[in-house]
């Protein structure tokens, strides 16, 4: 694929989830892929030493880990152990060489209807998790999710209200994931992603396409860049306006794509990148 400019190009673990970690960074050395954003779960099946080893000799840079966060929590022991969980993840970050953690806030929690209340949780965890994140140089991204997973999943559904988070914190500490699956749809994000850029708290960036009709089991959703609705270009037009110059990650859940090739799923996602995004 030496035609493509894959420079800022960024390949997400979970879009090729059928690869495993070896078989991934392979595919990425041949391929001439030069970053990925890794995922908890493998990496710990793998080892968190061996994985940062693994990515190394294949001179891959790591963007992001995901994911951390799930605070929303009212139990004190559940708390507790979502704290300890956030801080084993920022060490895994660290050891993996990665500067930014994501974080999926967590949703409501059973029986609870205050998602303001919801919020207040997370913030005031982010009070212990985001000084214990700069003294091990990572920076901790709160992932704004498409409002239908505010039930179960992420309590945060705006830009706006991940950046009234992220603002208590310098934002060497805390800043947001800009994802375009989970925001293409608001109007008012666009002015949201000018005012984190103006405050150096865009973290992270990442693509997937929304497709219809969405596929049964909506997680699992995320179409192939150029195959729907999103204006790729224009939303990174948005976020280099504000300034941002890192990696551009593809993030995609799909169980359609997992059921093929992984390492033809690769090198059509890093076709699809350069044919959406302006090098």
């Amino acid at each position: 694929m030496s035609d493509l400019d894959l420079t800022r190009f960024s390949i997400n673990q979970m879009t090729v989830k059928q690869l495993t970690l070896p078989e991934l960074a392979a595919a990425c050395r041949d391929l001439g892929v030069p970053a990925v954003g890794l995922w908890r779960a493998p990496v710990q099946e793998y080892g968190v030493e061996a994985a940062a080893r693994l990515v190394r000799d294949a001179g891959l840079t790591v963007t992001t880990l995901c994911r951390g966060g799930f605070l929303t929590t009212v139990d004190a022991d559940e708390r507790a152990a979502a704290l300890a969980d956030n801080r084993r993840a920022v060490d895994e970050a660290a050891a993996l060489g990665t500067d930014t953690l994501v974080l999926v806030s967590g949703g409501l929690p059973p029986g609870a209807k205050d998602l303001r209340a919801a919020r207040e949780r997370i913030a005031d965890a982010l009070t212990e998790l985001a000084p214990y994140a700069e003294d091990h140089g990572v920076k901790l991204a709160i992932e704004p999710l498409h409002p239908m997973f505010a039930s179960d999943r992420c309590v945060v559904s705006t830009l706006t209200q991940a950046l009234d988070l992220a603002e208590r914190f310098p934002a060497h500490q805390v800043g947001v994931t800009v994802d375009t699956y989970h925001i293409w749809w608001d109007d008012t994000a666009p002015e949201a992603i000018a005012r984190a850029g103006a405050q150096n708290r865009i973290h992270t960036f990442q693509l997937a396409d929304w497709i219809t009709p969405l596929p049964e089991g909506v997680l699992n959703g995320r179409g192939q860049i150029g195959d729907g609705a999103i204006d790729m270009r224009q939303w990174q037009g948005y976020v280099e306006a504000a300034g941002y110059t890192g990696s551009i990650e593809v993030e995609l859940f799909n169980e359609d794509l997992w059921a093929g090739d992984g390492r033809e799923l690769l090198a059509e996602t890093a076709r699809r990148w350069a044919e959406n995004v302006e090098v």
